[in-house]
């Protein structure tokens, strides 16, 4: 067996980043976390650095915004891995320009973790925010850094517990909004699940620059399979309320930050399908479940469940 490389992760603590920590520390890999001094001190994070502690996480104190923190965190390992969210996806350039001064770095993860942005066809403002994503990976490829993109779909920690419902805590039980006709395809991963495929990446030559696709069969559903899928589980038929694209569209301009961006990357996806309206070719792209047929998904059906 080969060594398994070193994991630095930036932005461990956030949304997806606590998961994919916990997957590599889970899967042997000597793991490190890059951890700003206000965070230490931020008791909302407290218990998730301990058990980073316990997990034989290495915390290593530095800052994105901090080149000599960043270059002496990134020469002690192989692989960077980046989760920060979109406020900080254009400061990634920090990183490269760390990762190059290093010079030791096999593999390079940037904070991607949804649609692939190469491939949509979005609105604003969503399409500004794949805009800045996409012009990252111009970068990244321009700097010849070795890379993999993860393009993970939808969280389903975001979208299932409420079937997407705007404003809602719990899954519809007499009317559901649809947006568009409901026909187009749409993929809903578990957050750990995620994370367990990014790490399997990590030292795979198969995913070498390439983009990782999580398109589970079991977890690719249409709204209107989603909705049917659902009434099945609580024995009652729904009222589908179908909100037309134009009237989507309209509502993405009117609606105020962040539901602006949440519509509108709706839109892409539940309208336009831009998760799965294209074929991944080998050229590109390579899909994990094909890769790792060993690894045992939550599917959307079991997922649910626990809403019942």
């Amino acid at each position: 067996m080969a060594e398994k490389s070193k994991i630095l992760i930036i932005g461990g603590t956030g949304y997806i980043g606590k998961f994919i920590v916990e997957a590599s520390t889970k899967a042997g890999h000597p793991t490190f976390a890059l951890i700003r001094e206000s965070t230490v001190s931020d008791p909302a994070k407290a218990k998730l650095i301990e058990s980073f502690k316990n997990s034989g996480v290495t915390l290593l104190h530095g800052d994105l915004y901090d080149h000599e923190s960043l270059v002496r965190a990134i020469k002690q390992v192989d692989v960077v891995i980046s989760t920060v969210g979109q406020a900080q996806l254009a400061d990634q350039v920090k990183i490269i320009a760390a990762i190059k001064e290093a010079g030791n770095v096999k593999r390079f993860f940037p904070s991607e973790f949804g649609n692939d942005v190469d491939r949509v066809h979005a609105v604003e403002p969503a399409k500004s925010a794949f805009a800045i994503k996409a012009k990252f990976r111009r970068t990244v490829e321009a700097e010849g850094i070795p890379y993999t993109y993860v393009s993970s779909n939808f969280f389903a920690g975001y979208f299932l517990p409420t079937l997407s419902q705007p404003g809602a805590t719990a899954p519809p039980r007499d009317k559901v909004i649809i947006l568009g006709n409901g026909n187009p395809k749409a993929i809903f991963n578990k957050e750990e699940d995620i994370a367990t495929y990014t790490i399997k990446a990590v030292d795979d030559p198969r995913t070498l620059n390439k983009i990782l696709y999580i398109r589970p069969a079991g977890n690719t559903y249409s709204f209107n399979e989603l909705v049917s899928l659902w009434e099945k589980k609580i024995g009652k038929t729904l009222q589908r309320i179908y909100v037309p694209e134009e009237q989507v569209l309209k509502n993405i301009q009117e609606a105020p930050v962040p539901v602006n961006i949440i519509l509108s990357i709706s839109h892409s996806t539940f309208v336009k399908g831009d998760q799965t309206n294209f074929e991944i070719e080998p050229s590109f792209g390579v899909e994990a479940t094909e890769l790792y047929p060993d690894v045992y998904y939550t599917t959307v059906d079991k997922y649910l469940n626990q809403f019942v």
